[in-house]
């Protein structure tokens, strides 16, 4: 279960980071509130995961979910670039990723 936790920590993550661009510097209600649940659910769930994985192992697999997720959304939102390098630079970060899980002792 506290994998669960850590990866739904992570989308949170990538929800309150999409979230601050909608905010627009805290500007906008509905989406500066929604970002600041995001925030609060996000690092809830992450420390639930840290009582059992290890504190460096959940920070960057946490961290990981984040970056990738953010990157490609907002490829997908915002018109980014996604260009191969790229691609390939996140794809480094999921193997990152899934290494820290296969190799974590929790």
């Amino acid at each position: 279960m506290p994998w669960v936790y850590l990866i739904l920590a992570g989308i949170f993550e990538c929800g309150w980071a999409i979230g601050l661009k909608y905010a627009d510097g805290w500007t906008k209600l509905v989406p500066s509130l929604l970002t600041i649940a995001a925030m609060a659910l996000s690092f809830w769930l992450l420390s639930t995961a840290m009582k059992t994985i290890p504190v460096g192992t959940a920070y960057a697999v946490w961290t990981g979910i984040g970056t990738v997720g953010v990157a490609v959304l907002g490829m997908l939102l915002f018109g980014e670039s996604h260009d191969i390098m790229r691609i390939i630079c996140l794809l480094l970060i999921v193997s990152g990723i899934v290494g820290l899980k296969v190799f974590s002792p929790a």
